[in-house]
């Protein structure tokens, strides 16, 4: 690779990035080139004084008074229509509580109660562990046949046994994203309903849910949204379901009279039923402060950013890369890509550690994958060069097979 060409290119797609102004929302380490906001979103600049708000004056002067001072209790809605905006779905129809995993559940058993006289439900085989279990667990408890099948392959299963299809927009581990209009369109012509898994493509490429028809969603909020470590996540359900959908998990604050106290569970309007426990607050609200790094910003926009940075990586890697043994898993087409990057090596985890000591920061992925994210609102084309040139000094110098690297550690 000719590093001065490569920079001066990446110079350029700099300068005319749309969103370049963006990454000054955020407070970067010096010399990192973080490639996993895929995992877990870089800090926004305006979270620690919100953090520090809530700790010191909401929680430690106002007290238990901010429920109502500070409108804690109607964050879960609030934060839920900031949200809501960035995932095309109505301000009424989306709330922020709990884990995915809890929304997930709560999602696929709201959604086959709807569908009662059907016995089938649809996954894709590959997705995210946690998606599996919950599916498994769902299937388990309500008696129901788990078919698993790729997204593309949607076709060949749906029939009028299905009751709900449920498949990740953007795959985790290769970054393919999924057809979900047409995917959609097809369990509706079928009778059933479509959950979609938003994790991994909400902050990072337009979403529209309305558009698409989607009756149910979830997603975290700590990757593309960066609302930081365990900050809750999101449930959407489509306005026409609304009255008629009902939660396993009957949590007092979904109940339609909370602080009546009384003995009968009767579910809240609205989205409101989705609630369950008390949410944590702190984090709701570092992650109301991380979302206004989109105040201003154009989803489009973004979602340029996202595909000139992949495709730039794409390219420097078939130079670089490829003859060091990397093979790219993604797709190449601009419309089945997400905002991610993997590629195959058989020392897949020491590259990704080595590159760590060189504070380049991607992850691994089992069983062989260096998974970079590039998250378009703070990475820049000039640190694509930078991690290119850093991944092949790796395997030039053979730094990935010292023996430190293998050491796997607890979070890979």
């Amino acid at each position: 690779m000719d590093t001065a060409a490569a920079l001066d290119r990446a110079a350029k797609l700099d300068a005319d990035d749309p969103v370049a102004q963006v990454r000054d929302r955020f407070l970067l380490p010096e010399g990192v080139v973080y490639l996993d906001g895929n995992s877990l979103g870089a800090l926004p600049a305006a979270v620690p004084e919100a953090v520090r708000d809530a700790v010191e004056r909401q929680w430690g002067r106002d007290l238990i008074t901010s429920w109502n001072a500070n409108d804690w209790w109607d964050a879960p809605r609030r934060v839920g229509a900031r949200v809501a905006q960035l995932v095309g779905a109505q301000p009424d129809e989306l709330l922020v509580a709990d884990s995915t995993s809890a929304n997930l559940f709560k999602a696929l058993v709201a959604a086959a109660r709807l569908r009662p006289s059907r016995d089938t439900m649809v996954i894709e085989p590959g997705n995210f562990p946690a998606d599996l279990y919950i599916a498994e667990s769902v299937s388990e408890l309500l008696g129901l046949r788990l078919v698993r099948v790729e997204p593309g392959s949607i076709g060949a299963v749906l029939d009028d046994d299905v009751a709900v299809v449920s498949f990740s927009q953007v795959d985790y581990r290769t970054g393919r994203a999924h057809d979900m209009a047409g995917i959609t369109r097809a369990v509706h012509d079928m009778g059933g309903l479509a959950v979609w898994d938003l994790s991994h493509s909400a902050g990072a490429l337009p979403v529209d849910l309305g558009g698409c028809d989607v009756d149910l969603a979830v997603g975290c909020t700590y990757k593309y949204l960066n609302g930081g470590p365990g900050s809750p996540a999101y449930v959407m359900v489509a306005r026409r379901h609304q009255d008629a959908v009902r939660s396993p998990l009957t949590g007092w604050t979904g109940h339609a009279r909370p602080f009546a106290m009384e003995e009968t569970y009767e579910p809240a309007p609205g989205i409101d039923r989705m609630r369950n426990g008390t949410p944590s607050m702190l984090s709701l609200l570092a992650l109301e402060a991380a979302l206004t790094v989109f105040d201003g910003v154009s989803m489009n926009d973004v979602r340029a950013k996202s595909l000139s940075l992949t495709s730039f990586f794409l390219d420097l890697a078939d130079e670089v890369l490829a003859p060091l043994g990397f093979e790219p898993v993604t797709p190449r087409a601009p419309d089945e890509r997400g905002s991610q990057v993997s590629l195959r090596h058989p020392s897949a985890y020491g590259v990704v550690q080595a590159l760590l000591a060189r504070r380049v920061i991607g992850d691994y992925r089992e069983p062989d994958l260096v998974r970079l994210g590039f998250a378009p609102l703070y990475v820049r084309h000039v640190d694509v060069v930078v991690a290119v040139s850093e991944m092949a000094a790796v395997v030039a110098a053979g730094e990935q097979d010292d023996p430190q690297y293998a050491v796997r550690t607890t979070v890979t």
